[in-house]
């Protein structure tokens, strides 16, 4: 074949005709990506040369950095951003393939590849470029930003698997780092997402001994002034015997937040503040 798509170190064989990149999973080049329309681009083949167009999507084809309208020809060596992913058109008459996929259905995922280069120790901190970006009002998208999650999640939990925190870490953390700003900043934070972000912090404060991501939960549902939910606190309480500096104070706050709003608590509200209480007497001990 002629022309390749270099995508995450992997050549993407072009057959002649349509090749559509979007997220839904009918597409030869599937992205789990937020910032990708179901058919984003359509990338059209033939012996000689390859055109792409962007099918009406919601953030538009980028080609070498400028935004395109219609059907554009590509040359060897251009750069196509979709989304947060770039690719490159390769030359296959001229240039050797890296690791080589046919592009035909089923169709190659982001989530795949990541996996695959993390199997194979290789870098993927490319992805992590893809779940947190402006949105089209001051609330958080829910939607946006859970799907990120899920991709980045998945990989961070084969890292996690693995033995490998600091590549989890890696992934995650400018991720969970737009949540917090987005917390700081006042925005309403949906309850889904606020439970994956702070969930995925206290298995990283477990894997790492790292105290900053405790600091992390408790920051958060402290603005958010309700109770941590039973799957983080139990990460934390694994959490708690790993980790040697947290900052105590903050959690204190948290606890002191929630103790003036004991009154309105049902018994499930109370039974969590209970074991935040156990957690603020763990690290008072070892402080």
């Amino acid at each position: 074949m002629r022309f390749r798509l270099r995508y995450l170190q992997h050549d993407l064989e072009l057959a002649e005709g349509p090749f559509a990149v979007g997220r839904n999973a009918s597409c030869q080049l599937s992205l789990d990506d937020p910032l990708v329309s179901r058919r984003h681009a359509l990338l059209t083949v033939s012996a000689d040369k390859v055109e792409v167009e962007d099918l009406e999507s919601r953030n538009g084809v980028l080609v070498n950095g400028q935004k395109i309208s219609g059907r554009v020809r590509v040359q060897a060596g251009d750069k196509i951003l979709i989304g947060g992913q770039e690719m490159t058109l390769v030359d296959g008459a001229s240039e050797a393939p890296l690791r080589s996929t046919t592009a035909a259905l089923p169709a190659v995922t982001l989530s795949r590849i990541a996996a695959e280069q993390l199997l194979a120790g290789e870098d993927i901190g490319s992805i992590t470029k893809v779940a947190f970006v402006a949105t089209d009002g001051e609330e958080l998208s829910v939607v946006k930003r859970l799907d990120g999650f899920r991709v980045l999640g998945s990989v961070a939990e084969k890292a996690l698997a693995m033995g490998r925190a600091d590549e989890a870490e890696r992934v995650l953390a400018t991720s969970l780092a737009d949540v917090l700003d987005a917390t700081r900043k006042g925005r309403k934070l949906p309850p889904a997402l606020a439970e994956q972000a702070t969930r995925f912090a206290a298995k990283l404060a477990t894997a790492t001994g790292k105290g900053v991501w405790v600091d992390f939960v408790v920051e958060v549902y402290t603005v958010m002034s309700r109770p941590a939910p039973a799957v983080v606190i139990d990460e934390l309480y694994g959490a708690f015997r790993k980790v040697t500096a947290v900052d105590v104070q903050k959690l204190k706050a948290y606890v002191e937040s929630l103790r003036q709003q004991l009154p309105t608590f049902g018994p499930a509200d109370r039974f969590l503040f209970q074991r935040i209480e156990g957690l603020e007497r763990l690290a008072v001990l070892r402080s």
